[in-house]
């Protein structure tokens, strides 16, 4: 995972759980963090959605899809 964009509809709440948000991403992920941004919206899509989330990676050590 080189990138990723984090849409959410309650920011705040986000920033409140933040701690316990980091604590399950390095446990699914571990401890390298790809280049993030957190986006605040009104709505998504499916109005019951409160995130969304939209990655970008690189597949191959050298880049190349294979």
């Amino acid at each position: 995972m080189v990138s990723l964009t984090i849409y959410l509809t309650d920011m705040e709440n986000y920033q409140a759980h933040g701690k316990e948000i980091g604590a399950v991403w390095r446990r699914l992920a571990g401890t390298d963090y790809p280049a993030m941004a957190a986006v605040g919206v009104t709505r998504l899509w499916r109005p019951e959605l409160l995130v969304e989330i939209q990655g970008i990676a690189v597949v191959g050590a050298d880049g190349v899809r294979r």
